[in-house]
């Protein structure tokens, strides 16, 4: 198991979210509570640290008490964030979660841990979640790195690369907030 002090929860927040027309997922509300606060402070009590991985609005991450970092290279999707969160992260290990999960299971970082190895990647009962992840961080900026070097921006190639375990999730779905549709369902308001 990865020592509470080892981790960093790093949230996923850098997209333009077009499906939503733009709107940034950090700030949808749920109960009132932004979804990038929610998100910190559901993983707070496994996580020593959270870093943000935003490319807008830096300031108000900062005023909720979250270091938000932009990507140090732009327009490279999601490998851009996990640069940025990687080059960041003072801890041996980094857990990645996207903004726009609906739900995470109290258990993602212990098994994701128990894979062993330089870290793990969720799979839930829609597929491969390569967001969700568990890096060895060392072994994260390596990868990253060599991604980057070969233009080669897949975040699923960036993990085979690394021999990531896949780690399965029966019978449980981390949902996705992309559509108004998504939205209504899980019971999202208007930011």
């Amino acid at each position: 198991m990865v020592a509470r002090g080892e981790v960093t929860l790093g949230i996923l927040a850098g997209g333009r979210a077009s499906r939503l027309g733009g709107r940034d997922k950090a700030w949808l509300q749920r109960d009132g509570v932004p979804q990038v606060l929610r998100i910190a402070r559901r993983f707070e009590p496994e996580c020593g640290a959270v870093l943000v991985s935003a490319n807008r609005d830096l300031p108000r991450h900062s005023r909720l008490g979250l270091q938000a970092i932009a990507d140090r290279i732009a327009d490279i999707g999601p490998l851009g964030g996990l640069d940025a969160l990687a080059s960041t992260c003072a801890t041996p290990w980094l857990l990645t979660v996207p903004v726009d999960i609906v739900d995470a299971n109290d258990c993602l970082l212990r098994t994701l841990a128990n894979a062993g190895g330089d870290g793990a990647v969720a799979e839930d009962d829609d597929g491969l979640q390569p967001l969700v992840a568990l890096y060895r961080v060392d072994s994260l900026r390596d990868a990253v790195a060599v991604c980057i070097a070969a233009r080669d921006f897949s975040v699923q190639a960036m993990q085979a690369r690394m021999s990531l375990a896949r780690v399965r999730f029966s019978g449980f779905r981390f949902g996705n907030l992309n559509t108004p549709d998504d939205l209504r369902l899980a019971g999202y308001a208007d930011d």
